[in-house]
């Protein structure tokens, strides 16, 4: 969907929300303009993450910069919701992976690595409208994911169909600009360039295939007014920005900047800048070598492609590039010419060690196992570490959770103290000396660290929704000394390894239900509380049984605790909820926080409860009618089952059984009425005393539980619920009619015009003819 616009330089007509880079005007190149949009669809408010509204927007290749237009509006009954709340809309924004958010403050589990993400509050600008816009400079290519929730309730808990609700909608919008027909730089060539007196910076970019440990960009013969006014920047994957690596040629000659452990099977991008108020053109050339870990004294060679490029694209993005297997490009007068040889680096941060590949065991959706070759025991020798590398695939596997387990075997150690650090790194693996195997970070990489020795010998690292690709871990052996980690010597190390891919981190916990969901074509897992609380962290469930309910004697109620878990400051508060049994099973498991108590599935205590509850209902009105058949029971349960199963939450699930049930009391008392020619019931006392206090404590009950429940009094006010309710019971009931001592003959009929005769035996169930005889009594 979209348009979209091509040009040169500044003379590109834009659309009204997009922004350029600093220096894409001053660049010489073509652009294009795309425009994507996304469905609207209605934001909740954040319980858990299955209740957040994601977003998938894929960014293509060379973009320079993307703008994110952001709509919300509201409705109410299908017109616009001018009278609704302003309620701030928070906007998450990752690249590759979905974002893990945390909007509870909650605590995530141990060993879980949590990566962050951009993140954007929208308020309103107009009563039911507002925009917002995030602009992202040179963003990373591929998948970008966006996920929009609504605060959490204030705490209200409001009836479902009392009146109209408030939906607020969420439309984002992606432009994207990118440049096309950059030129390529081929490894070992040299490429002459002009710039004009009008142009700011010139932009290239190089592919750097697998197993390359050095990228090395140089400008050469740079000629200009007062030396080389050039600015150089590299950056992966994207166009340089302003914080990207770069080197002032003004104050280095020769002008070189070096780029140790690139990302392999990338693109990089280097942008040469003109110095501000410099006049006139200037004319350089740029080069670039690649140095091939495999041998670090060699540059890979100019003509052939080595075989670790294989994997190289076959279109480089511009006319003339260079396809595999083809003969390099021509020498022109503004473009490629000779090589050039490459100065030899330190070897020590050339080398590279072999890659051990895992067999990849897909069980299910999520459900992935990595295998090792002649694994999952690894032997981490002394003088170099083991390298593996576990490849997730793209969107599929970034919904679920990277798991990594270190086991150590201390046998192996025979009495050294040895510790085997394991450096886990996307894209390329890290092994570029000591200090690296320890902090595994380095100026232009961070990666996760485990550890395992004598003392600890299990590490566990946790990654939810990580980014797709290749993930590569490094094992190495240190000892320990006084002077701090040095190589050991003659102690071979062996690991247990285990790589997988689940869902949900230990299936959410006790209470909780991993859940798989989907937006669009993409899928990802969740955790859901069975209780219908939302979880704490994400996206996984802590809950854990700490203190369990206690349930009273004789079925009179279930204690609760009030608000979050207990701290150790001062008694829990307490709130009695009383009634039914289903009532105080379905309460136990209810409850918000961390203390639950499910004796069966949630759904079925919740069936049972809402049952039970709207029964009692329809019984009691029927009591009052004073109407016998049977049929009238079982006809309120049928319907009352159906319409749970329809919405078990909706007002007219009450609001309905009770008033059919009322109308039919008012025509059996109505009957009555006109029967007797006297009111019914006929006492006033009955009135008084107990018709209208039960319905006044039956209509408080009512009013409270619709008006006035919040989360923070759900306690107490749904206590008095269930204390009224019961109580109105107690006055609306009809008495019952008092036995006589004992069965005396049937009063007698007047004016019926026929004769009844009763067996009297019969009546009393006395229907054996020895024990008793038979005698009819006949009344007219």
């Amino acid at each position: 969907l979209g348009w979209a616009w091509s040009g040169r330089g500044a003379a590109l007509p834009q659309p009204p929300t997009l922004l350029r880079a600093p220096w894409v005007s001053s660049t010489d190149g073509l652009f294009v303009t795309d425009y994507f949009t996304r469905t609207p669809r209605k934001l909740s408010p954040f319980r858990s993450f299955a209740s957040i509204e994601l977003f998938h927007f894929h960014i293509p290749e060379d973009t320079v910069i993307a703008v994110w237009n952001l709509i919300t509006f509201k409705e109410q009954g299908g017109t616009f919701g001018d009278q609704c709340p302003d309620r701030s809309i928070t906007v998450y924004f990752r690249s590759g992976a979905p974002s893990i958010i945390n909007p509870l403050h909650a605590h995530f589990p141990r060993d879980t690595a949590v990566p962050g993400s951009f993140t954007l509050t929208l308020t309103w600008t107009l009563p039911n409208r507002t925009t917002g816009v995030f602009n992202v400079t040179s963003p990373l290519p591929g998948d970008w994911f966006l996920a929009a929730h609504l605060p959490k309730d204030e705490g209200k808990i409001s009836v479902k169909g009392l009146y109209e609700e408030c939906q607020y909608l969420f439309q984002p919008q992606l432009i994207v600009q990118r440049l096309v027909n950059i030129a390529v730089l081929y490894p070992g060539y040299v490429t002459e360039q002009s710039m004009a007196p009008h142009n700011r910076s010139c932009l290239y970019k190089v592919f750097v295939p697998s197993y390359t440990s050095r990228v090395l960009v140089e400008v050469l013969q740079c000629r200009g007014a007062k030396g080389c006014p050039l600015w150089l920047r590299v950056r992966a994957k994207a166009p340089p920005l302003h914080n990207s690596t770069a080197l002032d040629c003004r104050e280095h000659a020769p002008c070189q900047l070096a780029l140790d452990l690139p990302f392999w099977q990338h693109w990089y991008y280097v942008l040469v800048e003109k110095h501000p108020g410099v006049p006139g053109p200037v004319s350089f050339q740029v080069t670039v070598q690649l140095t091939d870990c495999s041998r670090p004294s060699l540059a890979r060679p100019p003509f052939l492609p080595s075989s670790a490029s294989m994997n190289m694209p076959h279109s480089f993005g511009s006319a003339g590039g260079l396809a595999l297997g083809d003969s390099p490009p021509p020498t022109s007068p503004n473009s490629t010419k000779h090589p050039v040889p490459i100065p030899t680096a330190s070897p020590t941060s050339e080398r590279c060690w072999p890659v051990r590949p895992t067999l990849r065991n897909e069980l299910d959706t999520f459900s992935v196992h990595f295998y090792i070759f002649f694994g999952p025991n690894v032997s981490v020798p002394p003088d170099r570490p083991a390298v593996f590398v576990i490849n997730l695939l793209p969107v599929l596997d970034s919904g679920g959770v990277l798991n990594l387990e270190l086991r150590l075997n201390v046998s192996s150690l025979c009495g050294e103290n040895v510790t085997v650090f394991g450096c886990l790194n996307h894209e390329v693996p890290l092994t570029s000396g000591d200090n690296a195997s320890v902090t595994c970070e380095t100026e232009s990489l961070a990666g996760f660290l485990l550890s395992v020795n004598a003392t600890a010998s299990l590490s566990r690292l946790r990654i939810p929704y990580p980014q797709t690709g290749s993930w590569y871990l490094s094992l190495r052996s240190l000892c320990a000394t006084e002077h701090g980690f040095e190589p050991c010597t003659n102690v071979t190390a062996e690991v247990y390894l285990r790589a997988y891919l689940s869902p949900c981190i230990n299936d959410c916990g006790i209470y909780g239900q991993c859940k798989l969901l989907r937006t669009n074509n993409y899928l990802y897992a969740a955790c859901e509380c069975k209780a219908g609380e939302s979880c704490p962290g994400h996206p996984w469930c802590l809950l854990h049984l700490r203190t369990p309910p206690g349930i009273l004697p004789f079925s009179l109620g279930v204690v609760h605790p009030i608000g979050p878990p207990c701290k150790g400051v001062g008694p829990c508060k307490l709130a009695l909820t009383p009634f039914l049994p289903p009532s105080q099973f379905y309460h136990a498991c209810d409850q918000p926080g961390i203390v639950v108590f499910c004796i069966m599935e949630y759904d079925v205590l919740q069936f049972c409860d809402f049952l039970g509850s709207l029964m009692s209902v329809w019984v009691t009105v029927i009591a009052m009618a004073r109407l016998q058949p049977v049929v009238l029971y079982l006809l309120g349960a049928m319907l009352l089952s159906m319409a749970l199963q329809m919405d078990r939450h909706g007002l007219w699930n009450l609001l309905g059984p009770s008033l059919f049930a009322l109308g039919i009391m008012a025509i059996a008392w109505t009957a009555r009425t006109i029967r007797r020619r006297h009111c019914y019931p006929p006492t006033w006392k009955r009135w008084a005393f107990y018709l209208c206090p039960g319905a006044l404590i039956a209509a408080a009950a009512v009013l409270l539980y619709a008006f006035v429940e919040t989360e923070e009094n759900y306690f107490y006010i749904h206590s008095i619920w269930h204390l009224l309710i019961a109580g109105s019971v107690g006055f609306l009931l009809p008495p019952r009619a008092k036995p006589s001592g004992r069965l005396g003959p049937l009063p007698r009929r007047k004016g019926c015009g026929y004769q009844l005769c009763v067996n009297e035996q019969e009546e009393l169930g006395l229907v054996d003819p020895a024990v008793a005889s038979i005698n009819s009594i006949c009344t007219s």
